[in-house]
């Protein structure tokens, strides 16, 4: 059910950022890369986790915000979908007393959700390169 839920909230979030013209501006996924990281620090702080651990994640995903928002969006789609994958696996690795046990289907699904979204953007805005018929 949580999976369910991310997908869901994920194409709801995206049509919304599509009819009022959020997702016209290049930093609107970036942003949500950058916000979807954040919450492993409230987590940390919440539960009295791993800070500084949870604070090197946070800032890797965000470079990769800041780099796909300032080379290619195809690398913000990449870190979303890697941040799905992270969440999912995140566990494993690192404590997270505060965190929900839903959350990692969740995010999973939020964030490959999401990524999917921009991949589709970016498909579909690319602009057909004009028909040449010899010289003019």
């Amino acid at each position: 059910m949580p999976g369910l839920i991310g997908i869901g909230l994920a194409v709801l979030v995206g049509l919304f950022a599509h009819l009022v013209g959020f997702d016209r501006d290049r930093a609107f996924y970036p942003v949500v890369l950058t916000v979807i990281a954040s919450y492993y620090l409230l987590f940390a702080v919440m539960g009295g986790g791993d800070l500084l651990a949870e604070s090197a994640i946070f800032a890797a995903f965000a470079t990769v915000a800041v780099i796909g928002f300032r080379t290619s969006m195809w690398i913000v789609v990449a870190g979303l979908a890697a941040h799905g994958a992270f969440d999912f696996v995140r566990h494993l690795v690192l404590e997270g007393r505060a965190v929900p046990l839903w959350w990692p289907g969740f995010c999973l699904a939020y964030d490959v959700t999401a990524a999917v979204g921009l991949s589709l953007l970016l498909v579909l805005r690319r602009k057909p390169a004009p028909v040449s018929f010899g010289r003019s």
